[in-house]
């Protein structure tokens, strides 16, 4: 199958991106390369992509209508899965336009590609997230929940973008699967995110900043097993008088904060071969923060198959070990990429 993949530099779109292509499929890469994080990681992600002759790649934003029309008609997809967006929820709450701008407009640009591409697009796959769920007190999360009270812009933008999959779907006939991301983690992951950031800090000596004193769940899940559940519904869209969907997909196992602090420490401490410990700076709870993350995934094993594999332990073993080969210098712990 042919597929368009917005985002395909990010951490989530390059390893989707590289387990199509070892399936045969052709992929399609669409990215700005913003520097919201290191580009460098972007580039490398990109690297290993184009040592696949299936992979194409443009360079392009997705609030640039013209440029996301121009590529979808090069393409001519079966398949677009957009991961692209404005990541980061406390980022929304200094920067809000920026989410607007990828999150909304962006989306709106792709949704309006599928529409008009020819021949016509069999199966649009996006992300959402974990977020939109906001504050609430009931665990698992089901998709049944009400989620009207986002508490931070970029919650609210992945909540608008299901509203807006769901009206393309029933206006114009687009197969449509939303997805509400848990936590991702893993190797060449993102810095700005937690483990990323620990990992760096603590190697480098640094305190890492614990909000809610540690009084936090989430619910990680490993970088393979999300591919694995997005890959198994690329050739199985949505069908019969509702063809929006949108599904957990996450480990269904959360995890103190605290408790995870403990299994990085002794992910790095294997991987370097000393006791590593982390340095913490307790801190009260961030604006845009939730307490808790849970997914109810039982949807998404009854029409996927979909069962995590990896335990926490084991996904951050895997990630130290990367840690400290992609960065080297002296011993891995400068968080400066080795020449």
């Amino acid at each position: 199958m042919r597929i368009f993949l917005t985002g395909a530099a990010g951490f989530i779109g390059a390893h989707l991106s590289r387990r199509l292509l070892g399936q045969g499929h052709s992929v399609f890469g669409f990215d700005n390369l913003n520097d919201y994080y290191e580009v460098s990681l972007k580039e490398s992600r990109l690297t290993e992509l184009a040592r696949f002759p299936a992979f194409a790649f443009c360079k392009g934003d997705l609030a640039d209508e013209a440029a996301v029309n121009d590529a979808v008609r090069v393409c001519q997809p079966d398949v677009v899965i957009n991961l692209a967006a404005q990541a980061g929820v406390r980022y929304s709450i200094i920067n809000p336009r920026a989410y607007l701008e990828s999150n909304m407009i962006g989306f709106f640009n792709v949704l309006e590609a599928c529409r008009h591409s020819e021949p016509a697009v069999k199966h649009l796959i996006y992300a959402s997230s974990s977020s939109v769920y906001g504050n609430q007190q009931k665990t698992p999360f089901s998709v049944e929940d009400n989620v009207d009270h986002p508490i931070s812009l970029y919650a609210a933008t992945k909540k608008s973008n299901e509203l807006m999959a769901y009206t393309y779907s029933h206006l114009y006939g687009i197969p449509t699967t939303g997805l509400r991301f848990f936590t991702v983690y893993g190797p060449m992951g993102r810095p700005d995110m937690a483990y990323f950031s620990f990992a760096r800090k603590i190697l480098a000596g640094e305190p890492i900043q614990v909000f809610n004193n540690g009084d936090l769940y989430r619910d990680f899940t490993f970088i393979d097993d999300i591919v694995t559940g997005v890959a198994n519904m690329v050739d199985r869209p949505p069908s019969g008088p509702d063809p929006a969907k949108v599904y957990n997909i996450g480990n269904n196992t959360p995890v103190k904060l605290t408790d995870f602090i403990h299994m990085l420490q002794k992910a790095l401490s294997k991987v370097y071969g000393r006791e590593i410990l982390a340095e913490i700076e307790y801190k009260p709870m961030q604006p845009g923060d939730v307490y808790q993350t849970c997914a109810d995934v039982d949807d998404l094993m009854r029409d996927f198959g979909f069962k995590p594999q990896t335990s926490l332990q084991d996904g951050l073993d895997q990630f130290a070990a990367w840690y400290r080969a992609y960065y080297g210098g002296a011993a891995g712990e400068t968080g400066e990429k080795r020449p």
